[in-house]
This record gives structure tokens, sequence and C-alpha cells, in this order.
């Protein structure tokens, strides 16, 4: 057997894993083509010019259809998504266990209520049955994330959604180009926001993020919104007749062009990061011990990263250790994917406005006065699964490598 890099031994893989290189010439050159026409023409780029709607239509092509409306983050794309809702303040808003905080804090500076469902058993995602245990009088809207590139169960969500009248918003920062059914996430639902910062399947920059719906009145309350409440699509409004207040949450054309070239690049990048965690997964078949998560029937990950089920039963030592081994194999690895929101200090202590514990205190909100959540199975998905890093530009002898790694962590720490 051989001896674990832990140990003293030799490592699987001794050289880095390859860099995405997710930016390239043709960013570039379009970046460059931009600054030549504002210093040509003596006049500034901006945002809502040609360049950003060109990146919108690329990106409803991408959908195949709908309306999209380019904003300055993920975070905002949220934000504005519920801004098209127009929900009045303290409805309480269901959101996932395991997110990013910028998936929920929208909501309470929206003036609403998060209520945190819990996950799904088999998953870091939240599911139909968990969420109905939180469903109030107050409840108005339901924000489903598909975290890890993995889709949500979605069938029976809208089910429950279309029961008590309540909306969909799905969360896509980590699932651009993922399938439910045949449907790509953020068709599904009522509204969606995507992500677009530097880390994710395509970008717009450093940061970025895309509202996105098929309701086409969604669509112009959400642009309203995300633009200080400005007339959009309203006849005969008056030139200063802001109609709803909302933020400046714009893209700009420059984040724009790079977003046109990059969406282009886009369907080749999911297919390379499917062909990489469906390689892992096929590799895993057998064992006993480590396996990719349990994804939904008639679904197609886009793979964000890998999630894997470690099998602590079938185990002489704990999961800190086998991934401690892993890396000195020199596999990314991930122990635990914490981010769980309503953990976070601002959420437990209700630090939103100040001292004043609002939303949650306020005599009009007739919920709890101590945020309400549900993740025993959120921390139990996270205790028996850990990820690894992967991205388009690995390789069959990538694929290899990690395989490799963890078959040989298992053959020594196996009962």
């Amino acid at each position: 057997m051989d001896k674990l890099a832990i140990d003293g031994g030799n490592p699987i893989r001794t050289k880095p894993f390859p860099a995405r290189h997710l930016l390239g010439e043709e960013e570039k050159a379009a970046v460059v083509k931009l600054f030549d026409e504002a210093i040509n023409s003596g006049n500034a780029f901006g945002y809502n010019g040609t360049a950003e709607q060109q990146y919108e239509k690329d990106f409803v092509e991408f959908m195949g259809g709908g309306f999209a409306d380019g904003v300055n983050s993920g975070t905002n794309a949220v934000f504005c998504a519920i801004g098209a809702l127009q929900i009045d303040v303290f409805s309480e808003i269901i959101v996932s266990p395991i997110t990013d905080s910028g998936g929920i804090m929208p909501i309470v500076m929206a003036g609403c209520v998060p209520v945190v469902a819990d996950a799904d058993t088999r998953s870091y995602n939240t599911c139909a049955e968990e969420i109905e245990r939180m469903v109030s009088e107050r409840t108005r809207a339901i924000i489903v994330a598909h975290i890890a590139g993995e889709p949500v169960d979605m069938d029976p969500i809208i089910a429950l959604a279309r029961k008590h009248n309540l909306y969909v918003i799905e969360d896509c920062a980590q699932a651009h180009g993922a399938k439910y059914k045949g449907k790509l996430v953020g068709s599904l639902g009522d509204i969606a926001a995507f992500s677009t910062m530097s880390g994710k399947h395509h970008c717009t920059g450093a940061q970025g993020g895309v509202v996105y719906t098929r309701n086409e009145s969604l669509f112009w309350r959400a642009k309203r919104f995300a633009d200080r409440g400005k007339p959009f699509n309203i006849p005969n409004a008056p030139a200063n007749g802001n109609v709803v207040a909302g933020l400046n949450c714009n893209l700009n054309d420059l984040a724009a062009v790079i977003g046109s070239v990059q969406i282009k690049k886009l369907p080749s990048i999911i297919e390379r990061r499917r062909k990489v965690g469906e390689a892992v997964k096929n590799g895993l078949e057998g064992s006993k011990v480590v396996s990719v998560g349990w994804q939904p029937p008639q679904s197609e990950c886009s793979y964000w990263f890998l999630r894997l089920k470690l099998n602590l039963d079938a185990l002489k030592v704990d999961k800190a250790v086998f991934c401690n081994a892993l890396n000195a194999e020199g596999v990314r690895v991930w122990p635990d994917y914490f981010n769980i929101p309503c953990t976070s200090p601002w959420f437990s202590n209700k630090s939103v406005f100040g001292k004043t514990g609002f939303p949650w205190n306020c005599s009009d909100y007739k919920g709890s006065r101590t945020p309400v959540f549900k993740i025993d199975n959120a921390k139990r998905a996270i205790r028996d699964h850990f990820n690894i890093f992967i991205s388009e530009a690995f390789g069959q002898e990538e694929v290899d490598d990690i395989l490799a790694a963890i078959k040989k962590v298992e053959r020594a720490y196996t009962k």
C-alpha cells in the first residue's frame, strides 16, 4: 500500500492544478475598443448604453428568451428581484439555509423578514417539504438557491408556491447553465438573480449581476427599482417622474462588453465543468466511502464545485483527518462549507439598522421577535460532505489525480 503523503509518502500530485484563465485577449480587445470609441468621440462610456443592452440581449439569447437587466452585483440582483415583487414591508420571505449572506441580506434591506427553511437531507439545497414547514400567513415569497451548480428539485416547490400564492425567486449565482428537467435554472420561478463576479461561471469583470425573468411586467418593475425608480416603459411619464424608491444598482458598459464576450464562452465553460464533474462521479462508482452528493433526477449540474458525500461510518478517522490527507496528496479540499447566514452575528443579533432590531422588533411585524430558522439537516449535510474545487481548465489528468488521491486515502482509512 502506498504511504500517505501526510505520513511522509509521495503525493499523488506535485504540480498546481491549472488556473482558469477565465479572461483572455477577446475580453481585452472588447475593453480597448470601448475605450477607443470613448477617446475618439470625446464622450465617456456610461451605463444603459448599447454595450449594456447588447449584453442583456446576449444573456436572454443564452436563456432561450425572456428579459434581463444587468446590475452591479449578485446581491443587488436579489435585491432588485425582491423590489420587483412590490410586496409589503414585514412580509416573510423563506430562504435556503446554505447560501451566501448576500442572498439573504437584501430581504431585510427591503424591510421584509427572512425565515430560514432547512436543507434536503441529501443536499446543501432546500426542498418543498422543509419550505412548507415555514410557511405562515405572512409569507409572500420563497428564495431558492441552487448551490454548487446543483439544481434544486423545483417542481414540488413551484407547486407549493402556487398552492399558497407565493412568488419564487431563483438565486442562480452558483448555477449558470444548470438544468432541471431540460429547463435552465432561472427560468423555472417567477424571477431570478445571477451573480457575474469573477469567480462565477462567467463574469462581467470583478463584480456584476443579472436580474432575469420571463414575466415582462416583473422585468420592468425590476428595471425601475434598479435605477432609482425611473419610469421605464411608462407612457407619458414626466421627466422627473420616478415612480418608486430604489437604489442605483446599474451595471455599466465597461462591464457589459466583458460580459458579452464571456457569455459566448459560457456553453463551453459549462460543458467542460460538467465533463469533469461527471467523470469524477463515474470514477467513484462502487466506492463505499466517497461519492458525489445526491442530485435531483433529470438534472444537469454545472458544477461550481464538487460536493462529495463521505460515509463516516466506513472510516477509521474523522472527516478532518481524511480531508487533511487529501490536501497532502495535492488535491485542494474544503472540509466544510459552513455558509449558513442565520448563524452569523448580523442575523442572530439583528444588526441591520442600528440597534433597532428592525424588521423583527417593529411593532407592526406580527411574527417572532427572534429570527426563525431550522437548520438541523443543513448542519448534517455540512458534517457529511466535503468539497473539491474544480474548473473548466481541468482535463483528464486532473480527473485522474483527484480520483487517485481519493482512492489512496480511502484505502488507508477504510475500516
